[in-house]
């Protein structure tokens, strides 16, 4: 774990990712039973886009359950990329950017000015995120390193994107790894994130885009609850590769 966090500002590049999605389920809701189902679909879309040597990065919780799936299906590693996002001090269903495992912190710069937190605040909401990061780490990862990325294929898997921050922070994170290419799997987002991932990683796979005012990750699945930790662990205690 890093000492301080390495904040970024979001420069875009010149090259963008190619977004892959599934037509027939475009601004549909309720597509997917639930993200056991929303994973066997993915891994179908994802197979031809990944060699045997890939691995599976799943977001905990809600990414964990699809990652699982994928990783089983096209019989790959699968590995924890926990990443958090980081909430409002008096909206705690809200956030103004993300913080992964290793420090990497993405800022909602446009959200960020007009919340006028001071640069304490600021801190002080990073390392509340931070330490719930380490306590995920020790619950769901133990005393092991952390997984080999260079020169590997990388699929970055959650449940869904809403603002894109989580998921950016973490394809932030695997970019220093030095590893050969980042690939973002997931069953549903929103296209605003779809947009704001676009020119960091490498490729899209996403079979439910919608633009929507107001979107949610949960209204793609007919079931849906939040994952406890013990779920989690389940889950990653029975994958086999």
């Amino acid at each position: 774990m890093r000492d301080s966090p390495q904040y970024y500002k979001l420069e875009y590049e010149m090259s963008e990712a190619k977004v892959i999605d599934e037509p027939i389920y475009r601004n549909r809701r309720y597509v997917f039973e639930d993200r056991l189902v929303a994973g066997e679909l993915l891994a179908r879309k994802l197979k031809d886009h990944v060699n045997s040597d890939a691995i599976v990065l799943a977001i905990p919780a809600g990414g964990v359950p699809v990652g699982y799936v994928v990783a089983n299906k096209l019989g790959l590693r699968l590995d924890v990329m926990v990443v958090r996002k980081i909430h409002i001090p008096w909206n705690r269903e809200a956030g103004f950017g993300a913080v992964s495992w290793d420090g990497t912190v993405i800022f909602n710069e446009p959200l960020l000015m007009q919340l006028r937190l001071s640069e304490d605040e600021v801190k002080m909401c990073i390392e509340e995120e931070m330490e719930k990061i380490r306590k995920r780490l020790r619950i769901f990862r133990g005393d092991r390193s952390p997984t080999n990325l260079r020169d590997k294929t990388v699929v970055l898997v959650d449940d869904g994107l809403a603002s894109g921050y989580t998921m950016l922070a973490a394809a932030r994170s695997v970019k220093k790894s030095e590893s050969k290419k980042i690939i973002v799997g997931v069953p549903t987002s929103s296209i605003i994130a779809i947009k704001l991932l676009q020119p960091h990683v490498d490729k899209i796979i996403c079979l439910n885009i919608r633009d929507e005012l107001i979107y949610a990750v949960a209204d793609a699945y007919k079931f849906w609850h939040d994952l406890s930790d013990d779920e989690v662990l389940d889950f990653l205690k029975t994958h086999q590769i």
